[in-house]
């Protein structure tokens, strides 16, 4: 495949990395000691154990993108499958973005308005390369 797929790949699994980094300031942006002191202790645990996989995931996808590409690039079945998958998880997440979380969370607001668009396109972005590459794998 060609050089600028390759980068365009990079360049993914680079912001990937960031988007799971980010989830450092996470705890703090959105007050989670203090809104998770109200839940049991198994759902605190819960919580903070999903975010932790969310992570890891993001880093592995990271990991793939930006390491590895070419074993995206170089096509066969497991790179099918594994940008299928990526395909479905992304068109998943950008559905979410758009039929689950309310939108009073960030209509009116701009700050959580712009957040709000720069997900949506970044997921658009996932699931349109991850389906590309499923494509032409």
């Amino acid at each position: 495949m060609s050089a600028l797929a390759e980068w365009m790949l990079r360049a993914t699994g680079g912001s990937m990395a960031l988007l799971a980094l980010l989830h450092v300031g996470f705890a703090k942006r959105f007050q989670w000691k203090e809104e998770t002191a109200r839940m049991s202790m198994l759902n605190q645990q819960i919580f903070y154990v999903h975010c932790f996989f969310i992570c890891l995931v993001l880093l592995m996808m990271a990991a793939l993108l930006g390491i590895w590409p070419h074993l995206l690039l170089e096509g066969g079945p497991l790179a099918r499958i594994v940008a299928s998958g990526g395909a479905i998880f992304w068109f998943a997440r950008l559905y979410i973005q758009w039929a689950y979380y309310d939108a009073r969370l960030w209509r009116g607001k701009a700050f959580e308005t712009m957040v709000h668009t720069i997900f949506t396109l970044l997921w658009c972005w996932y699931a349109v390369l991850f389906t590309w590459v499923a494509w032409h794998a």
